[in-house]
């Protein structure tokens, strides 16, 4: 394998998004969105919230459904303070998984599909590289900015939950083991299934905007974690989290064979 050529095939993507609005401002955006502002509005209103207001009977019903054990670090506290602590460390787990998933999306989205908006396809395809060198690269490219996001993520959703939540506690206490499982463990798999998904898309369609709807769809296993999460179903605990982890993983593992047997500069070439 020519690693040298894949490297440089994944520095010019990454340049490229760089200077492409319409992919790097969704990858400031959401997380702008869901790590600071949101979990922000939330811990706050969730602190100052009425105890007489149906909101308050809800989260205390809703912690009455919690796993045992699961807020035992933090059972010294009143039943609205654990109310607080769960909405920014439960609540936001599957919603967190939108980040490294859509940024993995948005990315692969402009791979093939940006390159031919561009018109800069063609020249690719010349490039000295196996088929398998070039999907290897087009795959990466987006993996390692979806990873980088998240771990940014990661530090901003840190700041934000120690600074609503830590005065309540005591001391600083995020991120907890299940977060770090979840940010280096099931946010990398996320972002496979966002872009290899992604990119068998975009190498069929014409247009960056095609590319992203047809890709979005993905979203929906995160979605389902998420109402799953909210009605109770289940709870994002450290064995939870490896599980998820590992089907999403194997899950990966199948598209991304796929579509490195699928993938061909034939194939491409047919459709400039």
């Amino acid at each position: 394998m020519n690693r040298r050529a894949v490297r440089a095939l994944i520095r010019r993507d990454l340049q490229t998004v760089l200077q492409s609005k319409p992919v790097l401002m969704p990858m400031i955006i959401l997380p702008v969105i869901l790590v600071v502002i949101l979990p922000l509005v939330i811990g706050l209103a969730a602190r100052a919230a009425d105890p007489a207001s149906p909101d308050y009977a809800d989260l205390i019903t809703l912690m009455e459904q919690l796993p045992p054990g699961m807020m035992s670090e933090f059972s010294s506290l009143s039943s609205m303070d654990q109310a607080v602590i769960y909405t920014l460390i439960y609540f936001f787990a599957p919603l967190f998984l939108i980040l490294p998933m859509m940024t993995a999306s948005v990315i692969a989205a402009d791979s093939f599909a940006g390159e031919k908006e561009r018109k800069t396809l063609e020249a690719l395809l010349y490039t000295p590289t196996s088929d398998q060198e070039l999907y290897l690269a087009k795959v990466l490219s987006p993996w390692l900015a979806a990873f980088a996001v998240t771990v940014l993520a990661l530090v901003g959703y840190s700041i934000v939950v120690n600074a609503v939540a830590g005065p309540l506690v005591g001391h600083l206490f995020f991120p907890n083991g299940m977060w770090l499982v979840l940010t280096f463990w099931v946010a990398p798999a996320a972002a496979g299934l966002g872009l290899g998904s992604m990119v068998l898309v975009s190498s069929r369609v014409s247009t960056f905007q095609e590319a992203y709807q047809l890709g979005s769809i993905v979203v929906v296993p995160i979605l389902l974690l998420l109402f799953g999460q909210i009605g109770g179903i289940i709870y994002f605990s450290i064995p939870v989290v490896l599980l998820v982890g590992l089907v999403l993983w194997l899950i990966d593992l199948g598209v991304l064979w796929f579509g490195a047997r699928s993938f061909t500069r034939s194939r491409l070439f047919s459709r400039l």
